[in-house]
């Protein structure tokens, strides 16, 4: 069976397909003169699907009372758990099945039943290797808001530091970034467009009451969605210019991290839907509705990552997430302002907005 680079998502498998240097047309995802790798002739991706396939056990080895909602089959998991593939969940049964022929001959309940993986039921490893241990994010949520705030078990900081790894991304000094504020016409000046005086900063997803940080977007277009300004308001841009090389914990990178790295896969597997969860809590945007007991949860998170020291000796500077006002863009939050310098400052004249919504329910 044919496939090609395109047929993967995954950066270390295309990488590899990409070394073989052979062109052709792809028979599995129809592309024309692409790098091409031949089940039948390669067997460079032999290995390391087989690693990747080893820490997954059919259910039929299973113990009885593994649970039923961690349980999927193959294709699934690698098409919705992983972000390898760039085929649908059948091409992927096909493809990995001519990949792996004598592991599909030796075991082919794990190709063809629902599978788990077992360390998932097992305390002890989930007390020294899950981010929440034995417990699930909305047992951290009730933890953390109504019982134990300061100093709860519920949370293994040694493997979320060990996860924050997988994700962090330098940032080099000169990058450019957005601020919003609603203004009035003649806008603010520069020094106006940092983040709240000391003690004044009201809470967020990532600040504490009180705790100034600064939240930057990526675009002007993401942080004019962010600011949620309203027809004919007027608000000021700021453009800000990091001022040194810093280290930040990038969430965005989540569906980048490649399972084929060799190191704790296991670990990451369990860990990857806790990951998710914290990711989506923090992009979550502010509603009026909420509470200030709300955003405990993912401070407690970011106050962590702002304590937890990178390869380079220093602390993480910010969170990276994605914009949920705009499907595009990302969000820093900065837990130093001093970090920036604003050296512009543009007033747009709001002309009108554009509602999209769901209807719960449906």
């Amino acid at each position: 069976m044919i496939c090609c680079e395109k047929c993967f998502k995954d950066s270390e498998i295309k990488g590899i397909i990409k070394s073989l240097n052979n062109n052709g047309d792809c028979e599995t995802c129809n592309k024309k003169n692409v790098f091409i790798y031949d089940t039948e002739s390669n067997d460079n991706l032999v290995d390391n699907f087989n690693e990747l396939l080893g820490i997954y056990t059919p259910i039929t080895s299973l113990p009885k009372d593994f649970p039923r909602e961690k349980l999927s089959l193959l294709k699934d998991v690698l098409n919705d758990k992983w972000n390898i593939f760039n085929i649908d969940s059948e091409k992927i049964y096909s493809l990995l099945t001519n990949i792996c022929k004598e592991k599909y001959e030796e075991a082919p309940e794990l190709f063809d039943f629902p599978i788990g993986i077992s360390e998932i039921n097992e305390k002890d490893y989930l007390e020294s290797h899950s981010i929440l241990k034995t417990h699930e994010w909305e047992d951290f949520v009730e933890e953390i808001k109504t019982k134990n705030r300061f100093h709860t078990k519920y949370i293994n900081t040694d493997v979320l530091e060990v996860l924050c790894s997988f994700i962090e991304r330098p940032l080099k000094k000169g990058t450019k970034l957005y601020r919003a504020r609603i203004s009035e016409e003649s806008g603010f000046p520069v020094d106006k467009m940092g983040a709240p005086a000391p003690g004044k900063a009201s809470a967020g997803r990532v600040n504490p009451l009180g705790i100034n940080y600064l939240y930057l977007a990526d675009d002007r277009l993401t942080t004019l969605n962010e600011v949620r300004a309203g027809a004919y308001d007027y608000v000021s841009v700021g453009e800000f210019i990091l001022k040194e090389d810093i280290t930040i914990v990038d969430f965005t990178l989540l569906e980048k991290i490649s399972p084929f790295t060799g190191v704790g896969t296991t670990q990451l597997a369990i860990n990857m839907d806790h990951l998710r969860k914290i990711s989506n809590e923090i992009a979550k945007p502010l509603r009026r509705s909420d509470g200030p007991l709300d955003y405990l949860p993912t401070q407690y998170i970011a106050d962590f990552i702002k304590s937890v020291k990178h390869e380079d000796g220093g602390t993480y500077a910010g969170i990276k997430y994605k914009s949920t006002l705009y499907e595009d863009g990302y969000n820093i939050a900065f837990f130093d302002e001093r970090l920036f310098e604003c050296v512009e400052v543009c007033v747009y004249d709001v002309k009108g907005i554009e509602y999209r919504f769901n209807l719960l329910g449906e």
